[in-house]
């Protein structure tokens, strides 16, 4: 399923997977919680309750996609690769 068709379903939760001074650096989007991709595998348990899609995204979509295949490989089937911050935030102003 493509971002945007997660996006407009709704119901979805945005992980930034991006290091807090990158978010100071280069903005974030304000509906997003931070998780940097190395504490990613320790909040399994505060994503599987998450009800909806979980949409990841970092600076360029390669992280973001690291933490995509962590929770697949895991068994969650309602997780996505959102790709980068700007693009993201373009997609998101365009809804």
């Amino acid at each position: 399923m493509a971002i945007e068709d997660v996006l407009k379903a709704g119901n979805y939760h945005l992980i930034d997977v991006r290091e807090p001074l990158e978010l100071e650096m280069d903005g974030n989007i304000a509906e997003a919680n931070n998780i940097p991709l190395g504490d990613i595998e320790a909040h399994i348990d505060e994503i599987r309750a998450l009800d909806g899609n979980v949409i990841f995204f970092c600076r360029s979509g390669n992280r973001s996609g690291k933490a995509t295949e962590f929770y697949k490989s895991q068994g969650f089937d309602n997780v996505y690769n959102g790709g980068g911050y700007n693009d993201l935030s373009a997609t998101l102003e365009n809804l």
